[in-house]
């Protein structure tokens, strides 16, 4: 099946349109341009455990993350053919365009409902990122979320524009468990300069006690610019980790429609006992105070 869409990968940011300023701290805090083998080495972790956060250059061919984009595009249409609200207990966000048509702006366990986003998951770095998590994490595809693509958009009919700070431990309080080391593996479909907004984290944060955790920001209500947050910028076939633990938060793209387009994939590394999800699954508490604050 042949999907047609802008080529968001290849986007060159109109001349007219002002580039943001980087934020204070990526002028203190360097991000190196660290490439993945089999494994961190322990520079690489050394920054990881430091910062909260590591950047991974070209872990993917960009022609690779392309033909990855174009899956995520496949499982798009065919969740909207199919009337589809929600994958295993998990609700799907959908966007607008101008011509009434949906679009998922969220998509839960991509890599169940396609055959190139689980062969992606096998990629033997992965392993790798698993060592450093832990000797008793795993990757959770049918878990929590899954694989899950996320899709920011700015534009009229975009639902999922921004994100508002939030650390991704409040999720395991809404399961009543302390919160855990709990590492998130991004991995970008295309290009996420400034202009389209993109990751933002308060470095070192991920070191912070139950009560910072709960106290320092009002998860997903406040999305102001924080003078001490870093930008995370990447392109497309780079993959990112940072730590559920550290505050972070997606920014607003300056640019509009499909220029605005960030679509990144997220792999939670879980550990503890399994807890597995199928379309019997009952929506978590958690979506239910996303929902509130209109996410």
């Amino acid at each position: 099946m042949q999907v047609t869409a802008t080529p968001v990968a290849e986007k060159v940011t109109p001349a007219r349109a002002a580039s943001p300023a980087l934020p204070r701290a990526n002028r203190v805090i360097p991000i190196p341009d660290f490439e993945l083998d089999e494994r961190l080495t322990a520079e690489q972790v050394d920054y990881l455990e430091t910062y909260g956060f590591i950047r991974f250059k070209r872990f993917l061919p960009r022609e690779r993350a392309r033909a990855l984009y174009q899956e995520v595009l496949e499982v798009d249409k065919q969740l909207v053919k199919d009337g589809r609200e929600q994958v295993n207990g998990v609700p799907l966000i959908f966007g607008k365009r101008d011509d009434g048509t949906r679009y998922v702006q969220r998509i839960p366990f991509s890599s169940l409902q396609n055959e190139a986003l689980h062969g992606f998951l096998q990629d033997r770095r992965f392993r790798g990122i698993i060592e450093t998590a832990g000797p008793d994490y795993r990757i959770g595809e049918d878990e929590r979320d899954g694989l899950v693509v996320n899709r920011f958009r700015n534009e009229p009919g975009a639902k999922y524009k921004r994100l508002g700070w939030h650390t991704d431990s409040l999720r395991d309080l809404f399961y009543f468990e302390k919160p855990r080391r709990y590492l998130n593996v991004g991995f970008y479909f295309t290009d996420s300069p400034l202009e389209v907004g993109g990751l933002r984290v308060l470095p070192c944060t991920h070191n912070q006690s139950i009560a910072s955790l709960l106290t320092q920001k009002v998860h997903f209500v406040d999305d102001k610019p924080d003078e001490n947050e870093l930008a995370i910028t990447a392109e497309a076939g780079d993959l990112t980790i940072h730590d559920g633990r550290i505050w972070h938060r997606t920014a607003l793209a300056t640019l509009q429609g499909d220029a605005s387009e960030r679509c990144v994939s997220y792999l939670p590394l879980m550990n503890g006992p399994l807890k597995r999800k199928s379309e019997k699954s009952a929506t978590p508490a958690y979506f239910h105070l996303k929902r509130l604050v209109g996410y």
